[in-house]
């Protein structure tokens, strides 16, 4: 099964952890802010498992105007069925590669943590919190050519909140080479899509037996040109698979989805 770990780059974290207080009774001074039901509600970290994120939004608003440095707006979500807000390029990017792992729920800026660290106070307000079959996962976006000092502390102290509770941490810098442009063409697919000709059957009785090249296993379907889009459906639902790391193209090995690649 594919993970969002062999999908982004990964994340060179700094040696910031040492300015963070992590001394008795951390889990009590450290706080979460959250909006529930129109009003701010705090929570310290050590009770932040038992906080209902699933019924909190935002705690910063969005904003769009003209001449801003980034690009917000909302990514509409196959596997939630709703648009999420996202205020970066690199931010709908991930929403994307989530939808593909089968997210059932995202929450964009869920919080804003109150930390101690050597220097005094420090506030934070991580991206995402995301619903996976695995369990929460929170996230930070942020170019790794634009982390500063001051983002690894706060990264830092969001890694230690997280563990605290159970959540996984994790911070996207970018995207294993090919990994998005692959992302971004299997979405043209990943809408429902009617099999009123059962193509996708075809295609999976291909693959059974083991990997088949993109190009001969659509040509060899009763309607080839209809069939790279249902093989292209199959790949975003992952009933079918593909290596994200290498350009898809009619040369690229596909197999069945959740089983490793084994060559005939």
């Amino acid at each position: 099964m594919c993970s969002l770990s062999e999908l982004i780059a990964p994340y060179r974290g700094g040696a910031m952890g040492g300015r963070l207080s992590l001394g008795a009774g951390w889990t009590r001074r450290w706080t979460t802010s959250w909006v529930i039901d129109g009003g701010e509600v705090a929570w310290p970290v050590r009770d932040l498992g038992s906080v209902p994120a699933l019924s909190s939004r935002p705690v910063r608003r969005f904003s769009w105007r003209a001449r801003q440095g980034h690009r917000p707006g909302l990514q509409f979500m196959v596997s939630t069925g709703r648009h999420h807000a996202f205020e970066s390029l690199e931010e709908q990017r991930l929403l994307l590669a989530l939808d593909f792992l089968g997210v059932s729920e995202v929450l964009p800026q869920p919080f804003r943590l109150d930390f101690d660290h050597v220097g005094g106070r420090g506030q934070h307000i991580p991206d995402f919190l995301a619903v996976l079959p695995g369990g929460l996962m929170l996230f930070d976006v942020r170019p790794d050519e634009r982390i500063e000092d001051d983002d690894r502390l706060k990264f830092d102290a969001a890694a230690e909140a997280a563990a605290s509770c159970g959540w996984q941490y994790v911070v996207v810098t970018g995207w294993r080479q090919h990994v998005y442009s692959v992302l971004d063409h299997l979405s043209s697919q990943r809408r429902p899509l009617q099999d009123q000709l059962s193509l996708q059957p075809q295609l999976i009785s291909q693959v059974n037996q083991g990997p088949v090249p993109f190009g001969e296993l659509v040509e060899h379907t009763s309607l080839p040109v209809v069939a790279r889009a249902h093989a292209t459906h199959l790949l975003w639902q992952r009933r079918l698979a593909v290596d994200l790391a290498r350009p898809l193209g009619d040369g690229s090995l596909v197999w069945l989805g959740q089983r490793p690649p084994r060559r005939r």
